[in-house]
């Protein structure tokens, strides 16, 4: 569903992403680690089309993101690590932008945000505006957001930011529910248990390149040995 050949960011004489190739399989859950600064945030802004590559090509559910945009986005959703919401709009309003920039029929938008209000728990803020909204209630309501539209591909930076445990914990069953679905996850974190406990495989990048690649199933489990891991690699 995600495939990343040969990929390479430069701005000036910096080289931020230098050569990357990565392919996820439908269903996959796929962490992508590194350091502060080792070139995880541009390989997403790439693969989402906010930044085009200096080499190389991503592609999503077999559409260029460059070539073919429309048909690429029309295929993923995309929670960034600071959500946007509009300050002046309410939950459901926003939503219902969201559906009409999908052009989803009004009817299964509101079939939608139904479901996900129920889903999330949305329903004791979702009638408020943006403005009075706390972290972790603008990342329910983005995350919602970007699965309205029933897409193939999550694309997610940093998922758990500003949730308390509850709403973690309601992420993450609903993450991991949706591959055994089918649904595709590149997810982004710093938080290594969170990936041991939902990634089915996983990269580490360092200065651009790929340094480590692993799944689950190769290694049985990574049996809270994925720090040890990440330290080594990357120190």
């Amino acid at each position: 569903m995600i495939d990343i050949q040969h990929v390479t960011k430069r701005f000036g004489a910096f080289t931020a992403v230098d050569d990357v190739n990565l392919r996820i399989e439908r269903g996959q859950f796929f962490g992508f680690l590194g350091p502060n600064g080792a070139g995880k945030t541009t390989t997403i802004k790439m693969l989402t089309g906010l930044y085009e590559p200096t080499k190389g090509a991503c592609l999503i559910g077999g559409h260029d993101i460059r070539k073919e945009p429309l048909q690429a986005k029309a295929g993923f959703g995309y929670v960034p690590d600071q959500p946007f919401i509009y300050e002046k709009l309410t939950g459901r309003e926003f939503l219902y932008f969201v559906g009409g920039l999908f052009r989803l029929p009004v009817g299964t938008t509101r079939e939608k945000i139904a479901e996900y209000t129920e889903y999330f728990e949305l329903g004791p803020f979702i009638d408020r505006r943006a403005e009075e909204y706390s972290q972790g209630m603008r990342q329910r309501i983005v995350l919602a957001s970007a699965l309205l539209h029933n897409p193939r591909v999550l694309i997610i930076d940093e998922p758990l930011i500003g949730l308390d445990p509850r709403s973690a914990r309601l992420v993450k069953d609903t993450l991991k529910g949706m591959t055994r679905a089918g649904l595709t996850i590149f997810m982004s974190t710093h938080l290594l248990e969170i990936v041991e406990e939902l990634c089915d495989r996983i990269a580490i990048i360092k200065d651009g390149r790929i340094i480590y690649e692993q799944s689950q199933s190769a290694a049985h489990s990574f049996d809270g040995q994925l720090e040890s891991i990440f330290l080594e690699v990357t120190k």
